[in-house]
């Protein structure tokens, strides 16, 4: 017996429709038994939708389910030009490092061939060969501070220590720059970061010390962090997404807000409205707001809206394996060509004209998708919620809904196709919980999501993360703003 595929069901499927048609057209079927054949039809063609969606592997290119959660992770091997270099890197290094370079001459005495003296002719050029090397060096400051008796009284009188040293021992903003670096940039634990410093300078700074300065951080970027939200409010668009975390034991979702160079990112007990009102960007945004399409961003009718077409794009190439419809694989290309055709637009948009002849291809194949899909079963009476449908369904429906959101990268310049921004502004936060598992207290947590915001906004603008840190710590940094 031959194997049972979706290829052979969907054949002998449309056999067995096609002969029922033909019985009913030569009037071998009663008006009874053809009504009653056809609801049957009808069911089994849903049925058959859904079980080829069942029965089609969900992976990171036809679904949103990360490469993490496949059986075999395929994804993870970088494909030739997917990456770019990004943002250009500033060369400037922090106030603590310096460069020591050396030139050692290697002179010739005697020819090579002949073996005469040519120690007193003159180069006519030389040949130079570099290497570049590290010595970790500790440096180690003090300060003695005189005490002396007063003749006259008696008293003893201290002079006093700069306000850099502010006890008996402390450490030095390049350590804290380094400690913070490791911690929130570079993700590594707590415990990691202890013993990375001790290799360096012979001491263990304690846990406590290096949360300390995690929250000093964190206090000198409130300036900041306001500045930034009033800059993210006149971009004309915004890029929005969350994710989940877990803070003191339970599930907290980190909220970013990107546009331009800034990244901002807010951790709320709350996934939906009652968060983005604590947070205060997106009712007080009056741009494009591009997001996966959640209900809970479409709230906002003061925005204007723009979908992820990667989103998009990965749910028709599963419709396209699931049931092979005609209309998802011409609404992905669809989607493709036109993308394509924008990016190589010194504007970046299409034409009025243009995008009038976009739509009418867009409604077509919504259209010729409608009559491809199986009618959906009406709701039997007494039942309670919504009919089940399957996902094409769902698709298309959001589709149509939503139409002007999916094609606002043709039509608006500063409309992107895909929110790919927010997703890698929120990679490394997953990364961080994959690590450390757990903040234990959610000041932390806030103070990481400052942090963060901050170093990836400042790595956006080619900034070395040791130099923005210890500008954050001295004030520099609202210096040069002002």
């Amino acid at each position: 017996m031959a194997s049972v595929n979706t290829q052979s069901l969907r054949e002998e499927f449309e056999a067995r429709k096609g002969r029922f048609a033909q019985m009913g057209a030569d009037g071998k079927i009663t008006a009874e038994s053809r009504a009653l054949f056809e609801a049957q039809l009808m069911l089994l063609s849903v049925l058959m939708a859904v079980f080829m969606e069942r029965n089609t592997r969900k992976t990171s290119t036809n679904s949103s389910k990360p490469s993490s959660q496949i059986e075999k992770d395929e994804t993870a091997v970088s494909r030739p030009g997917t990456h770019t270099k990004g943002k250009a890197y500033d060369p400037s290094r922090s106030a603590n490092t310096r460069t020591v370079e050396t030139v050692e001459l290697s002179k010739v005495s005697s020819c090579e061939e002949c073996g005469e003296d040519l120690r007193a002719v003159r180069p006519h050029g030389h040949e130079r060969r570099t290497q570049i090397d590290i010595v970790f060096e500790k440096v180690v400051s003090h300060v003695d501070a005189e005490i002396k008796s007063c003749p006259h009284c008696g008293t003893e009188t201290r002079a006093p220590f700069p306000e850099t040293f502010c006890g008996p021992v402390q450490y030095g903003s390049g350590i804290k720059a380094y400690a913070l670096n490791l911690l929130i940039a570079q993700v590594i634990s707590l415990k990691r970061v202890q013993h990375s410093i001790q290799t360096l300078i012979g001491l263990a700074i304690s846990e406590a010390t290096i949360l300390k300065y995690v929250l000093q951080l964190h206090l000198a970027l409130a300036r900041w962090e306001q500045m930034a939200i009033d800059r993210i409010l006149i971009q004309p668009a915004m890029h929005v997404d969350e994710t989940s975390i877990r803070v003191e034991k339970h599930n907290h979702w980190i909220h970013v807000c990107s546009a331009g160079d800034i990244t901002l990112k807010f951790v709320h007990e709350k996934r939906g409205p009652e968060a983005r009102a604590a947070i205060g960007i997106i009712p007080r945004y009056a741009g494009v707001i591009v997001h996966d399409c959640w209900a809970s961003y479409l709230s906002y009718e003061h925005c204007r809206h723009g979908l992820c077409g990667a989103h998009l794009l990965r749910e028709l190439t599963f419709v396209v394996e699931a049931n092979d419809y005609a209309w998802a694989g011409n609404m992905k290309r669809l989607l493709q060509q036109t993308c394509a055709r924008v990016s190589k637009r010194q504007r970046k948009r299409l034409t009025p004209r243009e995008y009038d002849a976009l739509q009418k291809r867009y409604r077509n194949i919504l259209t010729r998708g409608e009559r491809e899909l199986p009618p959906i079963p009406a709701k039997q009476y007494g039942k309670r919620g919504r009919v089940a449908k399957s996902d094409a369904h769902n698709l298309w429906e959001r589709l149509k809904e939503h139409e002007s959101a999916v094609l606002l990268f043709a039509k608006d310049s500063h409309g992107p196709f895909t929110n790919n921004r927010a997703e890698r502004d929120l990679r490394m936060s997953k990364v961080k919980q994959k690590v450390c598992g757990c903040f234990r207290k959610a000041e932390f947590s806030q103070a990481y999501c400052r942090i963060s915001s901050y170093l990836q906004t400042m790595a956006n603008q080619g900034y070395n993360p040791l130099v923005a840190i210890q500008m954050a710590l001295s004030g520099q940094l609202y210096a040069e703003k002002a």
